[in-house]
């Protein structure tokens, strides 16, 4: 006799949801609701769940949704990143909160190298005056940053920060990073890599400051005035990790003063910014939409962990990626 499918709460397809594709991973282990049929009959449905998808932080895990999910086990969470999610809570209704590390990291960390790139040698820049209609000439005037052979400073040495250290150590780059706790030597000479216990080290000599930490009460507003201040003023500032890593504040008045030159950001907060936001109009900033994991290849691995993760929990077997407060 075939076991009966358990079943799973998703937020949607298409949209700020889940790709066709990918929902037919989940669709193998899971009956799937989504929030919107889950909000039109939360009786029928409620009581039936056990797994909790979430992506791009929805359907949100509050304690009105948990209260009306009585059967509740996981809640799955796309990503690493669980700065959205409230573990301690969560963990004390009986229910076990799972992420998706390592899968995440090879994507977001090319990510990095390419807004590094695209930053330092004026890419959208150009690639706007080649398609420009009233160009008639192409102006040397629009000079870059030479990347090879600069300093490239990277903040949170995790999984994704060491692959970044890898991609600099490829285009011959000096590498600093700072940590809560420092490598071993045989992954620092690996890459090439120096260890700066002070951040503020790291910062005065860095070209390129790359921030890739999870976001905690300790790293919010990690990067202030007083940090911008100790950058060069050639130096460009690359946010991978969560934007409230940076006050972003401060960052618009470095920028403006040109108390660092340029910088490039995954992330922001809130995402998308308001429309009239200064970051939005300032022509040394490059923002793309939070895009870091956006492949086809790592969005399947994502959602096939979240899915081991959540059918592990469900029949009792040892959790692949639990996360603890």
């Amino acid at each position: 006799m075939t076991e009966e499918k358990p079943w799973a709460l998703f937020s949607e397809v298409g949209g700020e949801g889940y790709l066709k594709e990918v929902v037919d991973i989940m669709n193998e282990e899971f009956h799937l609701v989504s929030h919107k049929d889950f909000l039109k009959n939360p009786l029928l449905f409620g009581p039936k769940i056990q797994a909790l998808f979430v992506w791009n932080c929805c359907p949100a895990a509050d304690p009105l949704l948990l209260t009306s999910l009585p059967s509740l086990k996981v809640v799955a969470n796309g990503g690493v990143g669980i700065d959205h999610l409230d573990v301690p809570h969560i963990n004390s209704l009986g229910v076990t909160v799972t992420n998706t590390p390592g899968v995440v990291s090879v994507a977001t960390a090319d990510m990095a190298m390419g807004l590094l790139l695209a930053s330092a040698r004026k890419i959208v820049e150009g690639h706007r005056i080649s398609v420009d209609p009233k160009t008639t000439y192409l102006p040397q005037s629009l000079m870059g940053v030479e990347v090879s052979g600069s300093t490239l400073g990277i903040i949170g040495m995790g999984n994704i920060g060491y692959k970044i250290a890898q991609r600099g150590k490829g285009f011959d780059m000096r590498i600093l990073y700072h940590n809560r706790t420092r490598r071993c030597v045989i992954d620092e000479e690996a890459v090439g890599a120096f260890y700066c216990k002070n951040m503020d080290e790291l910062l005065k000599e860095s070209d390129f400051v790359v921030l890739a930490v999870n976001l905690t009460p300790q790293t919010k507003h990690l990067i202030g005035h007083r940090e911008l201040s100790l950058m060069k003023d050639t130096a460009t500032l690359v946010n991978i990790s969560r934007g409230l890593v940076v006050d972003q504040d401060a960052l618009v008045m470095a920028l403006q003063s040109g108390v660092i030159q340029a910088a490039a950001l995954d992330v922001t907060h809130p995402e998308p910014l308001p429309r009239d936001h200064p970051l939005l109009s300032l022509p040394n900033v490059l923002i793309t939409p939070h895009a870091g994991t956006n492949t086809n290849a790592t969005i399947r691995k994502m959602v096939q962990l979240m899915v081991e993760n959540a059918v592990a929990v469900i029949k009792g077997f040892p959790v692949p990626n639990e996360v603890k407060p």
